[in-house]
């Protein structure tokens, strides 16, 4: 049985992840980067392979599911972002 740690780990893990799908979606489906700062991409997506590094070495499940999905839409945003600076597409 969860404990109520565990449910809020669980619910902040899910409400983190969902809020990033509407840009990710968007831009995915636009491949559109032009108001994303580079910069602040390759952090963020930095940022969120730490946090799954973290979650695996404690092996928390809210903390690597969450951060697996955000890591993947982030990386593929990261990508085009990436591919749209070196075709001068932004």
């Amino acid at each position: 049985m969860m404990n109520v740690t565990e449910a809020i780990g669980y619910v902040a893990a899910t409400l983190t992840t969902v809020s990033f799908l509407p840009q990710a979606i968007l831009t995915i489906k636009t491949r559109d980067t032009s108001s994303l700062s580079l910069s602040m991409y390759s952090i963020f997506t930095l940022g969120v392979l730490c946090w799954l590094f973290y979650g695996l070495y404690i092996a928390d499940t809210a903390i690597i599911a969450a951060n697996a999905i955000t890591f993947i839409l982030a990386g593929i945003i990261l990508v085009y972002k990436i591919y749209n600076i070196l075709t001068r597409k932004n």
